[in-house]
């Protein structure tokens, strides 16, 4: 697991191509004045991972933790990142306050697996990524916002919601002319996922700007803006 660099101040982490693993993708926004660490990691210890990355490629330490959403890939390391302040959309500090409520444990999501099959994939992916509950704790946003925001040092958030999360919410880097979507133009998590679900494309189409260059899922390699037009069929 290394970090590689982007474009101006943005470096990525790519996370595990397998997808029974549901491990997303990372990124940094690398700044002196403190710098803007993209999602958490899927467990405490992906994220300890991570920050083993972020010191091998000498990129200064996190001062903020953006959520995209507030789902477990994204979010079930963020009790590793001790001393940041956590960002996200204002809908997602109830979500995540009702998953903190729950009593997580290997055999809790065996007992939700033979509750509802639906969740296998997801569930056995956290029983894998998890060694240990015992300083597990899921974490709310403690900064919020309703439609946009920009962090001190010129990181600026963006509300899109979808169908995939409702707090889903894009990072724009102007100045490194990158857009981070998160998983937003996803469909729902396959639980919740119906037959005619798909990728939002009318949701990329609106995002698409020509004043950014890269495009970048937690799931899939980084498109340029041509990429991402053909993509898109923009």
């Amino acid at each position: 697991m290394q970090f590689r660099h982007l474009a101006g101040r943005v470096w990525l982490c790519p996370g595990n191509p397998d997808p029974e693993a549901v491990q997303a993708g990372v990124a940094v926004v690398a700044d002196e004045r403190g710098s803007v660490m993209i999602d958490a990691g899927q467990s405490p210890a992906h994220a300890r991972e991570i920050q083993a990355a972020l010191a091998a490629a000498g990129l200064p330490k996190p001062r903020w933790l953006v959520y995209t959403h507030h789902h477990w890939d994204h979010v079930w390391g963020a009790c590793a990142w001790p001393g940041v302040e956590i960002v996200g959309h204002e809908t997602a500090v109830m979500l995540l306050r009702a998953e903190a409520a729950r009593p997580w444990s290997h055999h809790y999501l065996r007992e939700q697996i033979r509750a509802n099959p639906r969740l296998g994939p997801s569930f056995r992916a956290r029983t894998r990524a998890v060694d240990s509950w015992e300083d597990f704790v899921v974490l709310p946003p403690t900064r919020t916002f309703t439609d946009v925001d920009e962090l001190p040092v010129g990181v600026r958030l963006r509300h899109v919601g979808g169908g995939h999360a409702p707090d889903s919410t894009v990072v724009l880097v102007p100045d490194s002319g990158v857009m981070l979507l998160g998983d937003c133009f996803y469909p729902p998590p396959a639980h919740l996922r119906r037959p005619e679900d798909g990728l939002d494309l009318g949701l990329v189409r609106r995002l698409l700007d020509d004043t950014y260059h890269w495009y970048v899922s937690s799931h899939a390699e980084p498109m340029t803006l041509e990429q991402a037009r053909s993509a898109a069929g923009a």
